[in-house]
């Protein structure tokens, strides 16, 4: 009872990465609070799925394992989530911000008229004053997320409903093992008493998963561009270099609107999150929502014409200079010192 839940997702087994970054944040703030925490894995031939979430601090797994259960449709799962969380009554329940996530929190919270706070960045337990109605609140879940087309941040709390439900962006999240001997209790769910015949209304005759052609979480370097290089055309000189380094071609805000660059190459609040070994930030003036996406890089180079840009203030190494000059030589002589 008033524990912190977790939806974990798998695909073949595998569990998501987002779901160890949520487990990890959920154990944090589960210390904080002084409750459980426990992640609910819904699926196929899950047999053994524990031993890839007790090492992330999960004190319970409730495991509901059918073969009608995968791939993810969105009744039956949603309903086994609504029926153990009405059991259960969790204070916080979190998912990742996927497609499923998506499509499953807002029924669950509908269902359980508890709100939904979409797509959040951070997460952090903290108080309360109402003083119109005269109430303080306490251990509240702040649900901190982009607003107004990321020119805000805004903090979200949910005073009287429960369970606080939030949805949380892959790559936002450390994903960090608490402990590769934690152990927890594993609790099997009882499918049938918890579905309908009904739920099983649709079926997927045939699958098709397209896999990203994009991967900026994975990527040990990224080469990022920002308006300052001008164009589309100017962008081929990152991709050079990214192919020579061995990484990928990130984007901030500002360049993909100018359609210098494709969305999923977006780095920052309203993009994706990274902590690459190496960020090289080009033509990027670092405003606050681009810095909260890859300021945990844990080397930053920055080149801009700019002495005074702010991402030069979170910069390891500052190259002041054209990128379409500075970014050629490093090509060249990149190339020259690894022969």
């Amino acid at each position: 009872m008033n524990n912190i839940f977790v939806y974990c997702e798998t695909e073949e087994g595998v569990v998501a990465d987002v779901s160890l970054e949520l487990l990890t944040k959920g154990r944090s703030l589960a210390d904080k609070l002084g409750c459980k925490l426990e992640a609910l894995v819904i699926g196929s031939k899950l047999n053994g799925v524990e031993k890839n979430l007790f090492p992330y601090g999960s004190d319970v797994v409730h495991v509901a394992d059918d073969p009608r259960l995968s791939p993810y449709t969105t009744l039956p799962h949603t309903s086994i989530v609504v029926n153990l969380f009405k059991k259960e009554k969790p204070q916080i329940a979190l998912m990742g911000a996927t497609p499923v996530g998506r499509d499953l929190g807002p029924r669950v919270s509908s269902a359980l008229y508890s709100g939904l706070t979409a797509d959040c960045t951070s997460l952090e337990i903290g108080d309360h004053e109402d003083k119109k109605a005269g109430k303080t609140y306490k251990d509240l879940l702040y649900q901190i997320r982009p607003a107004f087309g990321g020119n805000i941040i805004a903090t979200i709390i949910n005073p009287e409903c429960r369970p606080q439900m939030a949805t949380v962006r892959e790559g936002v999240m450390k994903k960090e093992i608490r402990s590769e001997n934690y152990k927890g209790e594993v609790k099997k769910l009882d499918v049938a008493s918890m579905v309908s015949p009904e739920d099983f209304v649709v079926e997927i005759i045939e699958r098709h998963v397209e896999k990203r052609k994009v991967n900026l979480n994975a990527a040990p370097v990224i080469v990022s561009g920002g308006y300052g290089m001008g164009s589309r055309e100017n962008f081929k000189v990152l991709y050079e270099l990214a192919e020579v380094l061995g990484g990928e071609v990130g984007a901030s805000r500002a360049a993909v609107d100018a359609g210098f660059a494709d969305h999923e190459r977006q780095v920052g609040q309203t993009g994706v999150t990274v902590r690459p070994k190496l960020y090289i930030a080009c033509g990027i003036s670092g405003q606050i929502q681009h810095r909260a996406g890859m300021e945990d890089s844990a080397q930053i180079i920055a080149i801009n014409n700019d002495p005074g840009a702010p991402i030069n203030s979170i910069a390891d190494y500052v190259i002041n200079g054209d990128v379409l000059d500075v970014i050629p030589k490093m090509i060249k002589y990149y190339k020259a010192n690894t022969k």
